[in-house]
């Protein structure tokens, strides 16, 4: 089952060399260094969908690999996620505008399965876990027809995030359950991945 993960490992890192400068493959060592970018819909769900909207984020990651793991990679990514009021807040409570803004720390560890397709192009499954520390800004503004004081609330959290999908290496789309206490959501990510380094 290993020599078949490092069968696989090889063919990616094989095909992302074909986008870089890296040196002649030579079978028995691979480590590699990448840097990447996503973005994506946010979706609230629980608590957060009472009076949010679907939002938008982004992050940027670095991932290291060595064969010596296979099949897994270990990043950690710096991202920021926002989320607008839902309009049916401003109809039915005293609220003129609420917004979240998240911004997270996360490293974690992507684990890439066996190929679904292996002709034309390399697709494969990944399922992707890991932490997450995050630093959460919310601004509640109310009606002057209200009694209430405006005020920003600034609160830290950690959770987790879970994800899985389908990646060709250099372009994945993955979807996420983020666990932020309050602040759970769904996400779908397009993510492009560029080698910065990679020794054979």
């Amino acid at each position: 089952m290993r020599n078949k993960s490092k069968k696989y490992f090889l063919i990616l890192l094989f095909a992302a060399a074909s986008f870089s400068n890296a040196q002649t493959l030579q079978f028995g060592t691979a480590k590699g260094l990448f840097m990447s970018v996503a973005i994506g819909p946010k979706i609230p769900v629980f608590s957060l969908a009472t009076n949010h909207n679907l939002g938008i984020g982004f992050d940027f990651g670095l991932s290291y690999t060595d064969n010596k793991w296979l099949p897994v990679f270990l990043y950690s990514r710096i991202g920021f996620q926002h989320f607008p009021g839902a309009v049916e807040t401003y109809k039915t409570t005293d609220y003129s505008a609420i917004a979240s803004n998240l911004i997270y720390l996360s490293p974690g560890v992507r684990f890439y399965l066996p190929p679904l397709i292996e002709n034309v192009a390399i697709v494969m499954p990944v399922i992707d876990v890991g932490l997450t520390f995050a630093f959460m800004e919310r601004a509640h503004r109310f009606k002057l027809s209200s009694i209430r004081s405006s005020y920003t609330e600034e609160v830290g959290y950690t959770g987790f995030h879970i994800g899985g999908g389908v990646s060709m290496f250099l372009l994945d789309v993955v979807g996420y359950y983020h666990f932020i206490r309050n602040n759970q959501s769904l996400s779908f990510d397009v993510r492009i991945r560029i080698p910065i380094y990679m020794i054979f």
